[in-house]
């Protein structure tokens, strides 16, 4: 019985790459918004060099795509292909999902190159792709073990079982952009279904419904139809995106919930969504800490006549965040004339008043606190 060899992986890992080749491209984004940032990886992983791209910006997955395969000289004598953007992603997830042969394991743990090729190159690239980061396999007569961390969680997979497990998640990322960015990518249909699954406070299915709107739709936004686009359907899609960058942010992806909402105040423009989709944007500024920037898209939402209820108060505690006490007490006072109860705006004059201190007496008598008011003077009339 031969003994158990570890292995430490921490020489081979490659957790960034695809970031640090990214830093060397100047169109590095446009081509991960375009073709799908795991589907460019999975280009430089089979080596399918893109050497042109003809966008089609009604319906994305049409988009022409001409590349070459192999490296550098094999390129240069091999002829450029011309596919669909949709066939372009099946060739590459077809290229990926073969098996390859596993080679043994090898003898010295300072054997690098014989540790790369036993977990296989390809499995190397993808993992960090998907979250893994690996951290030390074990050989032993029931074959190879690998130890992983898997979005912060330690996993062990046979090295046989982690590589199927790496096809796996590739051939799902082909179908769930495929269901995606479909025919019916950019189905307006779909905002009603949003409505309902956020209604019911299901985010996750209106993530599912449209998170694949953005990248086309930002695109869009650029041509001269975009620009053309009619009153009504700008309105269905602020409202989509709108739907999709609050699911975001009840995920907590601030980031993404951010862009997403931004890119719906572009669609929105001043038309009838732009009052919510401006609420939205300074809810989300707000939850995720940016009060100050906040301020700004709060009172465009209130200026466009937003539901009192769900911007006053919002308003109300971005001022009080900045310190802006005095602000907050008016923004209490401003909601509840415009129409908000006075308890939804309760909390935010109690702490602005608190804050205020002394001072707040020489305001009193412009709030309706007549007993505070014995030394401020008279009374504007």
């Amino acid at each position: 019985m031969s003994a158990a060899r570890q292995f430490s992986l921490d020489a081979i890992r490659t957790d960034g790459w695809f970031e640090r080749i990214g830093e060397t491209i100047g169109s590095f984004q446009a081509l991960c918004d375009i073709i799908g940032p795991r589907f460019f990886a999975f280009a430089m992983i089979t080596g399918a060099r893109i050497t042109a791209l003809t966008v089609d910006r009604r319906v994305p997955d049409n988009t022409v795509v001409d590349f070459t395969v192999g490296d550098d000289e094999e390129a240069q004598e091999s002829e450029a292909q011309s596919v669909t953007l949709g066939e372009f992603r099946r060739r590459l997830v077809a290229a990926l999902v073969q098996e390859e042969t596993v080679v043994p394991a090898p003898q010295r743990d300072t054997d690098v190159e014989g540790l790369q090729k036993h977990i296989g190159v390809r499995y190397l690239l993808l993992s960090p792709l998907f979250g893994y980061g690996l951290k030390s396999l074990r050989v032993d007569e029931d074959g190879s073990r690998i130890e992983v961390l898997h979005d912060g969680i330690e996993e062990s997979y046979q090295l046989s079982a982690f590589r199927a497990r790496l096809r796996t998640h590739v051939r799902q990322e082909f179908e769930r952009l495929s269901r995606g960015q479909g025919q019916g990518a950019i189905d307006l249909g779909r905002v009603a279904d949003a409505e309902r699954a956020a209604s019911a406070g299901d985010h996750a299915k209106v993530v599912e419904l449209l998170g694949a709107w953005p990248a086309p739709l930002a695109i869009f936004l650029r041509t001269p139809e975009g620009q053309m686009l009619g009153h009504e359907a700008r309105a269905t899609v602020a409202r989509g995106l709108s739907l999709l960058g609050s699911a975001c942010v009840e995920f907590e992806d601030f980031d993404k919930g951010e862009e997403i909402l931004r890119l719906a105040v572009q669609y929105a423009g001043d038309g009838v969504e732009a009052a919510d989709v401006y609420r939205r944007l300074g809810s989300a500024l707000l939850a995720h800490g940016h009060a100050g920037e906040a301020i700004g898209p709060l009172r465009r939402a209130v200026a466009l006549g937003a539901e009192p209820v769900t911007v006053w108060p919002a308003l109300g505690y971005a001022f009080l965040e900045r310190g802006r006490n005095l602000a907050a007490l008016a923004s209490a006072m401003a909601g509840v004339e415009a129409g908000a109860p006075a308890e939804a705006l309760l909390q935010v004059r109690e702490l602005a008043v608190e804050r205020l201190g002394p001072t707040f007496k020489s305001w009193a008598h412009w709030v309706g606190e007549g007993e505070a008011t014995e030394n401020t003077g008279p009374t504007p009339g």
